[in-house]
């Protein structure tokens, strides 16, 4: 790995000044988000929703792109939070949707696999014992593994295997692997584990610049597996750090951390969280690229900010108590979820409606600016149902 230079934490006291999630606060929520939930399922029916909203509502769809999986992951987590049926019976039917798409090949020729059949599948089997879950997620583990070239040793992100306008990796792939760990687990199968520990070492080898910040993507030579460089497909440009992709590394670092314990990595995750709390603006809510700040009237990506809660949260149990910067970081996920609910979940529609607004899908192609997304709903509850449990929830990644 290229030598990072750690930023330290500038003003560390804005975010222990500024006022956390109460537990009133945090019940109200999740309860708003149950109500949501349950009122999209009347929309919806068994059909999902898009991946991000149009004019605040969604269109439905059926189990295609990379986003569906993130729907059926929101009614796990309602169903964890209310052991109401009507979840669980419609995340059932999901499973067999997955299934179905798996087995038939529909729409899986890229990397984002872990997206699609973790938050679905995955946590089905955990939560259920559910078998045709499991034998869809191993389905989808060995379809990644397909992926993985050894002369780079990463998994190829998009395009047919080989292509050499895609031979790259993706930093969003960092919750994707965990698919394959998840598959060594359960089956003993030692090149699950083997594919998983390379990519992510070579995530964090090329995808890291040397201040903390993240490329969104990285090439290499598809002849040799030489490293190329560093390219952006939806950050504002090869040099900044999409907002969104920084949080996939936080996240990531921190799952990976989980299942490898390999200490040098808490160095690298806080040199990651930091470049990314420092250009937090007034409110905390990141914008869609952290080149930006206040007044330069941009579209915040609140997913972003979900996903960095919940990497955050999951580091925290490993962090060393008596190191400074951990009351910190507890504090600052407070403050940014307590953002996130206060100004930003306000239901705008009557339609199929976002649990979070004002996100950002790709500011390049005009996709889902400013607008609600599958994977910020899914993240924002998440972060309320790992607060809600006190840091002990048992995750689906």
């Amino acid at each position: 790995m290229n030598k990072i230079n750690k930023e330290a934490l500038k003003s560390p006291e804005r975010f222990i000044d500024a006022s956390g999630i109460t537990e009133s606060e945090l019940d109200l929520a999740i309860n708003d988000v149950i109500k949501k939930v349950k009122h999209n399922i009347v929309k919806l029916g068994e059909t999902f929703p898009e991946s991000s909203t149009i004019n605040d509502t969604y269109r439905t769809s059926k189990n295609i792109e990379w986003t569906p999986g993130f729907w059926t992951g929101i009614l796990w987590l309602c169903y964890e939070n209310t052991h109401e049926e009507i979840f669980r019976s419609l995340a059932e039917k999901n499973v067999e949707s997955f299934y179905q798409r798996i087995k038939n090949q529909v729409d899986v020729n890229h990397h984002d696999l872990g997206f699609l059949y973790i938050p679905s599948c995955v946590a089905a089997y955990k939560l259920t014992g559910n078998k045709l879950a499991k034998d869809a997620a191993l389905l989808a583990a060995d379809k990644l593994m397909e992926r993985y070239n050894p002369k780079g040793k990463f998994i190829q992100a998009w395009g047919n295997v080989g292509d050499s306008n895609n031979y790259r990796l993706i930093v969003d792939a960092m919750l994707n692997i965990p698919l394959l760990y998840w598959a060594y687990q359960e089956t003993g199968t030692e090149k699950y584990l083997n594919v998983v520990k390379n990519h992510y070492e070579t995530t964090l080898k090329y995808a890291i610049r040397e201040d903390g910040s993240a490329y969104h993507t990285f090439f290499f030579d598809p002849q040799s597996g030489k490293p190329i460089g560093g390219r952006t497909r939806q950050g504002y440009s090869d040099d900044s750090s999409w907002a969104r992709g920084q949080s996939w590394l936080i996240y990531g670092i921190a799952l990976n951390y989980s299942h490898l314990h390999n200490d040098v990595d808490l160095d690298t995750f806080e040199s990651v969280t930091n470049y990314f709390l420092n250009r937090l603006p007034e409110d905390f809510v990141s914008y869609w690229d952290l080149i930006f700040k206040d007044g330069d009237y941009q579209s915040k990506d609140s997913s972003a900010t979900a996903i960095a809660i919940c990497g955050m949260n999951q580091m925290q149990k490993y962090l060393d108590k008596n190191n400074n910067i951990y009351p910190i970081y507890e504090k600052a996920q407070g403050v940014m979820l307590h953002n996130l609910i206060n100004s930003y979940t306000e239901e705008k529609t009557q339609g199929i409606t976002a649990l979070l607004n004002h996100g950002v899908y790709s500011w390049h192609s005009g996709h889902g600016i400013d607008e609600g997304n599958l994977w910020g709903d899914y993240f924002y509850l998440e972060a309320l149902t790992r607060f809600k449990q006190n840091g002990n929830w048992e995750m689906y990644w």
